[in-house]
């Protein structure tokens, strides 16, 4: 019988008027620390976001998500964050913000492959 692992989780989401603390769920990011994994995905129905917000800025909001991705797998560009230890980058990228892109709480659970349960997370939390 395959082991289970812990992961935890934080679902992505753009927050075009942080004052009204309305969102919408893009992406989700995953950490497994035995499995030395942690991996971000998202996807931007662009309809979806500009039918939310009107005047957002898709490119922009975009681009701040592609930079969210290198943080996360530790790309030499991504700066002095991207360089901690997976970890430490995890409790950055999840850490509470009040910007456009935030995460919601971090949330613990076992699974036995975590990329198979990074796509069903998607699938559950964002299409």
């Amino acid at each position: 019988m395959q082991e289970l692992h812990l992961f935890e989780y934080a679902v992505i989401r753009v927050v075009p008027r942080v004052e009204r603390d309305e969102f919408i769920n893009v992406g989700v990011i995953l950490f497994c620390a035995r499995k030395k994994y942690l991996t971000a995905t998202y996807t931007l129905d662009e309809n979806r976001l500009k039918a939310f917000s009107p005047g957002l800025d898709v490119e922009e909001i975009r681009g701040h998500l592609d930079s969210l991705m290198q943080i996360c797998t530790g790309a030499k560009n991504s700066g002095p964050i991207g360089q901690l230890d997976a970890p430490s980058r995890f409790r950055w990228l999840t850490a509470m913000r009040s910007t456009v892109i935030q995460t919601s709480r971090v949330h613990p659970g076992f699974c036995k492959d975590p990329e198979s349960k990074l796509q069903f997370l998607l699938q559950e939390q964002v299409l």
